[in-house]
């Protein structure tokens, strides 16, 4: 047996390197046996916030000293934590809660200790997009993580589009890591650019006492949200994105430029009511077509 089975915890003198260590994302009870074993005994802990650690560690009796690791300093941070790594270190890398690296700080240090030829060591356990996805009856065959979306109006907006123009022959189930005065906000998007009947799931406090699931069409999810007088805890937010493929015309695949432009010719209107129309037979929205007739041009310049 050896110090990594967690059904033998301190069996043996932990192995030298780099351990990503999960960490409750509301439930304390979200902990592993594997993840407390390692915590103990590793050299030092690097911490997204070391208050925030101290917290977890106070609770469970564990000493172990922590040095900050957050994204302002990560990268100067990590060269001192490989130079400790290289001379037989063992340290634990934590973020306030989840997994270290998922829209948290570690992937710089990760990338720095395997350049330097340490071990890195995934210590799994507690994630709100897994977690959020089982639980949201959501299609979990194909997804995509995306994280966080940009903050300002402009890039959120066209991020989102820029999903919802990417050609696939299935659907997938998109997830992102929303805060609580934001979503409103980023809901209103999605539904302009998917349209209001796009299924979608709210999470909210996931493993917390307050634990919810909103699930139902964006538009329903929005109006429960909108009436609440606050919104509180932070949300993985889970899309339903439909299939998207290349635009038909007659027998086999036509430009969105051709299309507008036979429209215009045809009804005798502006380039403008054109991308209306064929967005509204399309099912999609005028300023995705627009950027997608952007694209054709750009290309064929």
């Amino acid at each position: 047996m050896n110090g990594d089975d967690p059904t033998h915890p301190g069996s043996a003198p932990l192995a030298p390197g780099l351990y990503l260590v999960a960490t409750p994302i509301g439930n304390l009870g979200d902990i592993t046996l594997r993840a407390l074993d390692v915590l103990k005994r590793a050299d030092r802990i690097a911490c997204e916030d070391t208050r925030q650690t101290q917290k977890l560690l106070n609770h469970f009796q564990i000493a172990t000293p922590t040095v900050s690791c957050h994204q302002h300093n990560e990268r100067q941070r990590a060269s001192e934590l490989v130079e400790a790594l290289k001379a037989g270190g063992r340290i634990a890398v934590v973020s306030d809660a989840g997994m270290p690296g998922i829209s948290d700080p570690g992937t710089w240090l990760v990338a720095e200790a395997i350049a330097a030829g340490v071990p890195v060591i995934p210590i799994p356990g507690a994630n709100a997009a897994l977690s959020a996805l089982v639980a949201s009856g959501l299609p979990a065959g194909e997804f995509h993580f995306i994280g966080f979306l940009p903050e300002k109006a402009g890039a959120r907006r066209t991020r989102l589009e820029d999903l919802a123009a990417e050609e696939r022959e299935s659907a997938r189930t998109l997830i992102f890591y929303e805060a609580p005065h934001r979503i409103l906000e980023t809901l209103a998007d999605i539904e302009s650019v998917w349209g209001a009947q796009l299924r979608v799931v709210a999470a909210r406090e996931l493993t917390k006492i307050h634990e919810e699931f909103l699930r139902g069409t964006v538009a329903e999810v929005r109006r429960e949200l909108t009436g609440r007088d606050r919104v509180r805890g932070e949300f993985t937010l889970l899309v339903e994105a439909p299939p998207r493929a290349a635009v038909q015309t007659g027998g086999g695949t036509g430009r969105i430029e051709d299309r507008v432009a036979r429209l215009q010719a045809e009804a005798g209107i502006d380039e403008k009511e054109a991308l209306k129309r064929l967005a509204r037979e399309l099912g999609q929205s005028k300023s995705e077509l627009y950027r997608e007739l952007q694209r054709e041009r750009a290309r064929h310049r």
